[in-house]
């Protein structure tokens, strides 16, 4: 939306008789070939608005009088493809965010999988089991490569479960909501900064202190409303946790639990050279944990391109 679609979006929030005037200069424009003067729609809107309208360069000066600073957004605007009703003409399916049985029992499964981290009873089950089906993988390739391959997996089924159970458009729309919230609570501030310097009535000061909290109150409750936007992003988060955190659990185990031999224990890591992949890499963080976390973001950046997913918000 264009600056001057945003500013007759403003006028008509703070003055809702100002539609009618609006639409009363652009019908006053087409006659008169593009251009109005005071005189010809003095019935139909006050001084004030007009005046408003040229203070917010709505109107410019034309050759005889004054003209539509910028036609299109002016009609954008007036015949509503515009944001003109703020933050509330947002519409979002707010049940659509909502998470299924499904996604809920997931998120316990995943919580109930985190405590193999801390616990070596649920990490020993999780680990042996696991290792029935990547075994043989183990003994095909050096362990790098095994991590490697699961960092692959990971980043393939984290992608199609982004692009499946995300919808970028429903996050677009909740952007959209809180950033319209924002340019009311701007304008609203605006206007009571330049009512306060040219001296205003303490009336108007009043009534624009009372409107200034009445957006405050509508961008909590959209703040609130919100909460979908969060539900929205978390969801796929789970079921990536869920089949995630066994994969880590079981290289944890053959790593942490001495099931490697001392060869494969070992790798050359680009620009660090040999590390043990118990060792710590980076603080606290073991070299298997970096090299899987490298492997994972590269094969994610890749298989997003290759199959034309883009997950950021939009309209």
């Amino acid at each position: 939306m264009t600056r001057t679609a945003e500013k007759i979006n403003a006028l008509v929030r703070e003055d809702s008789s100002m539609a009618e005037a609006l639409e009363s200069i652009r019908e006053e424009a087409d006659r008169n070939g593009g251009e109005v003067q005071w005189g010809d729609v003095n019935d139909d809107l006050t001084s004030g608005q007009w005046g408003r309208l040229i203070e917010k360069g709505v109107l410019v000066d034309g050759d005889e009088g004054f003209e539509i600073a910028d036609r299109e957004a002016y009609d954008e605007a007036l015949d509503g493809d515009g944001d003109a009703g703020g933050a509330s003409d947002v519409d979002i399916d707010e049940d659509a965010a909502s998470w299924s049985q499904w996604d809920k029992m997931a998120g316990v499964g995943a919580l109930l999988l985190m405590f193999g981290y801390w616990f070596d009873p649920v990490q020993n089950t999780v680990g042996s089991t696991l290792n029935i089906v990547l075994g043989p993988l183990d003994t095909t390739l050096p362990f790098y490569a095994v991590i490697l391959s699961v960092a692959l997996l990971t980043g393939l089924y984290s992608t199609l479960l982004q692009a499946n159970l995300m919808n970028p458009e429903r996050m677009g729309k909740y952007q959209e909501r809180m950033k319209a919230m924002q340019e009311k609570q701007k304008d609203v501030r605006e206007r009571k900064q330049a009512a306060e310097e040219r001296g205003a009535s303490d009336a108007e000061i009043e009534r624009l202190e009372t409107e200034m909290e009445e957006v405050r109150e509508e961008q909590m409750e959209a703040m609130t409303d919100n909460i979908g936007m969060f539900k929205e992003q978390f969801r796929p988060m789970v079921w990536i946790m869920l089949l995630t955190i066994p994969l880590f659990l079981w290289m944890y185990w053959k790593i942490r639990g001495g099931h490697l031999s001392e060869t494969d224990r070992m790798m050359i890591m680009p620009i660090v050279g040999e590390v043990a992949l118990d060792e710590g890499l980076l603080g606290p963080m073991w070299a298997w944990i970096v090299w899987y976390f490298l492997c994972s973001m590269g094969f994610t950046q890749l298989l997003r391109k290759a199959l034309n997913i883009d997950m950021s918000p939009g309209t």
